[in-house]
């Protein structure tokens, strides 16, 4: 891994919102969870988590992907 890439993905987890969406998809598993659950569960409103999926993204740690009208 290089030394960027690894400053990338702790600066996207250095922040509580971002950590606690990560630590929920990791006990989800690879089958993923929707964003609405994701939001409902961690009690964000719908614009502060796509931000912050979008933040955990772009570092790398997470892919979205489109089931009929839902984000997983």
């Amino acid at each position: 891994m290089k030394k960027q890439h690894a400053v990338d993905i702790l600066s996207a987890l250095a922040q509580e919102n971002r950590l606690d969406v990560f630590r929920l998809l990791v006990k989800a598993g690879p089958q993923g969870m929707p964003a609405g659950h994701i939001a409902a569960s961690l009690r964000l409103p719908p614009n502060a988590l796509t931000f912050h999926l979008d933040r955990l993204r772009d570092a790398g740690l997470l892919s979205v992907r489109r089931q009929g009208r839902s984000m997983i």
